[in-house]
């Protein structure tokens, strides 16, 4: 048998990538985690976790307002970006060292520089060298898309890792792209004064999103000022002095939008390229790795997991795909490749926004027989109390077998709320049982119970 430097390298350390490792020495492997950046990847650093911290920021900035209300005058001329940017990535860069920390806890070599496979065994590492592996999981993430007319250079036309490091903000943007990031960077840019114009192609904002939901979602923006075009398309932009003119073109005709800058946010590509797979004869589907049931490529050894693949471009979903090729590579059960019915989804604006499983529209689309409850966020006191009471709760069940079908939240902790339903989906259990189950009052969980006693026909607050 060959003798390796390591039981398993992992190629990338984004929250795929370094959690595959620790799950990996729990189950008695020598792991090495490769990374040409900071630990991390995308998500501690220039995603999930700076993102959220500007919004955190932006949400104390709207806060301003109620404090008005008892008669607190808050001076918003006073504010300094500068100091809104440094807060968020100081959380970036804790976080980042977190991970390098749980590396070195669990004994995992990080071995900084630019990885490429030279076989299934080894990777090159530039500054480095060669370094072997029994196995290989490739988590290398992904990178911001371009669309032709609108190339990417952080100036004129900005990612959202551009967006993330502006030190100081526009008076007027456009937002290319209506998914989950670009509704939050409106929200973030709204909350600090911007004018914000969000363009969707399609004829809804998040359009995997129950529609019902995301309309609540889009009164809420229009209160606050944001302009909404959807069933449009950017078709170029003009640089006119320091002012950037983009072309629409709608249901309406065209028109010409005057802003200071552009947030391109219309997905990501995967980072398939230049790592070394055609030395394996890995054969990519749309640029894409396609893998097993457990993750493992067509090549022995060789696994992906995370934004590689062309499953939900997710944080948790990365980690929980790396957790279960690692236990796969560990001979340890596992179950297989998640069930997308039981992901959860979730968009971090105000109000929040989360979801798991059939939307109606898909539902029906499927022919899935099913029935609705659809419980108002007002019905529960504390939404009241706390001023939320924007929003509501949708409940999907099977007709005959009452099995949960899926969940949509839109209101105060939604994001937080959906995993009392997905936690009952998973443990199979139904409507009746979240019903049954006493709720402490008041608090805004009593909105999920009692939008399952309305799925069940005995509803209470309303």
């Amino acid at each position: 048998m060959a003798n390796y430097d390591y039981d398993l390298l992992v190629l990338g350390s984004g929250p795929g990538g370094y959690v595959a490792a620790i799950r990996a020495t729990q189950l008695g492997m020598k792991a090495a985690v490769i990374e040409k950046d900071k630990p991390g990847g995308v998500c501690l650093n220039i995603g999930c976790i700076p993102s959220k911290a500007l919004i955190h920021q932006a949400e104390l900035m709207r806060s301003g307002k109620e404090l008005e209300n008892i008669g607190v005058k808050v001076e918003a001329s006073a504010l300094d970006y500068g100091k809104v940017l440094a807060f968020s990535r100081k959380a970036a860069d804790t976080l980042s060292r977190g991970v390098g920390f749980l590396l070195k806890k669990n004994k995992i070599d990080l071995i900084s520089g630019e990885g490429t496979i030279s076989s299934a065994h080894q990777i090159e590492v530039e500054g480095h060298g060669p370094v072997t592996g029994r196995n290989l999981i490739i988590a290398t993430g992904s990178r911001p898309r371009s669309i032709p007319g609108f190339e990417l250079d952080e100036k004129t036309v900005l990612s959202s890792t551009g967006a993330l490091m502006l030190e100081k903000l526009p008076g007027r943007i456009c937002v290319l792209g209506g998914g989950a990031i670009g509704v939050e960077f409106a929200h973030i840019m709204n909350a600090f004064a911007v004018e914000v114009h969000l363009v969707e192609m399609l004829d809804h904002l998040l359009p995997l999103e129950d529609e019902e939901a995301v309309e609540v979602l889009v009164r809420s923006f229009k209160k606050r000022g944001i302009k909404i075009y959807t069933s449009t398309k950017a078709s170029g932009y003009a640089k006119s002095g320091k002012a950037v003119k983009v072309t629409l073109e709608g249901k309406e005709g065209k028109k010409e939008l005057e802003v200071d800058q552009i947030l391109l946010v219309v997905g990501r590509l995967p980072n398939t390229d230049g790592i070394g797979l055609e030395k394996l004869g890995i054969k990519l589907e749309k640029g894409f790795i396609p893998v097993g049931d457990y993750y493992q490529t067509s090549v022995e050894g060789v696994y992906a997991i995370g934004d590689v693949l062309s499953s939900p471009m997710l944080a948790h979903v990365a980690s929980k795909e790396g957790e279960i090729a690692a236990e796969h590579i560990a001979g340890h059960p596992t179950p297989a490749r998640l069930d997308p019915h039981a992901i959860p989804g979730a968009v971090y604006c105000e109000p929040q926004l989360a979801s798991f499983g059939y939307t109606e529209k898909a539902a029906k689309e499927a022919g899935v027989q099913f029935e609705k409850a659809v419980f108002p966020y007002r019905g529960a006191g504390k939404s009241v109390a706390i001023g939320r009471s924007e929003g509501l709760l949708k409940l999907l069940v099977e007709k005959e077998t009452r099995e949960i079908l899926g969940a949509h939240l839109v209101g105060a902790e939604a994001t937080e709320l959906i995993h009392e339903i997905l936690l009952a989906k998973t443990a199979e259990l139904l409507p009746e049982d979240i019903a049954v189950m006493t709720h402490a009052h008041p608090t805004l969980s009593e909105a999920v119970m009692e939008t399952a006693r309305m799925a069940e026909g005995w509803v209470i607050h309303v």
